[in-house]
């Protein structure tokens, strides 16, 4: 049966769990689905953190039959942090993320993607969001912790792409994400022709998230379904 992700705003199953980088630092994670799930995914959060959407997120994968892990990558500057979706939480958000260094970052990805290997998956995902989907790009391009990575209106992916992934990549962009510019778009496509890239026209930054105004339904969920498509084929 087919999935679809969800609207609500209040995550009904999943746990926090505690994890830690081979830099000693302890993180938190949510975790949903279980190690018996036939596939693995890494979900990295947007700039407001752990969220509830997040968290919905990965109930959503858990429920197509993934085991899912989502570091709290802001940890690292100040433990705990959830924002809420606002011009004002997103600058305190992009004040944090400026504090923790990226290989920083990639090693607490690399810890979640250590820990579903260790729980018996022989093959890793992942899937970002906003900050997130950067992070899972350079987590493609720097690293050889995941076998396919699916980023969803990742900014400054244009600065990184001198570098080919080391496994298949998913690209999704708002065609109306005044974050994200169409030449930024368009030199990714240059660069990198062997990307799955897909923009959707009346699409604008974040419009996977039911909590933010730019949502889009439509576009959502076209994303969604060729975002798990992607990452079944590549992790069966």
């Amino acid at each position: 049966m087919k999935h679809s992700p969800s609207d609500k705003k209040t995550p009904a199953s999943g746990q926090i769990v505690k994890l830690t980088a081979t830099d000693g630092h302890s993180f938190g994670a949510w975790e949903a689905g279980s190690a018996e799930s036939p596939l693995a995914l890494i979900v990295v959060q947007e700039i407001f953190g752990l969220t509830d959407h997040i968290r919905n997120v990965c109930n959503d994968f858990a429920a197509e039959g993934f085991h899912v892990i989502a570091p709290a990558v802001f940890d690292r500057a100040k433990a705990d942090v959830v924002l809420p979706y606002s011009q004002a939480d997103m600058t305190e958000g992009l004040e944090l993320r400026s504090q923790i260094p990226s290989d920083k970052t990639l090693a607490d990805i690399a810890a979640c993607a250590k820990a579903l290997r260790d729980a018996g998956h022989r093959k890793v995902g992942i899937i970002g969001f906003c900050w997130g989907g950067l992070l899972a790009w350079l987590t493609a391009t720097q690293t050889h912790d995941v076998d396919a990575a699916v980023s969803w209106y990742g900014g400054s992916i244009g600065n990184h792409v001198d570098t080919a992934p080391h496994c298949p990549v998913e690209l999704h962009f708002g065609g109306e994400d005044s974050s994200i510019h169409h030449t930024e778009i368009q030199k990714i496509r240059d660069a990198r022709p062997e990307i799955e890239e897909y923009v959707y026209d009346d699409a604008g930054h974040g419009f996977g998230c039911p909590e933010r105004p730019s949502f889009n339904r439509d576009a959502r969920d076209l994303a969604w379904s060729r975002s798990v498509a992607f990452l079944k084929t590549h992790l069966a």
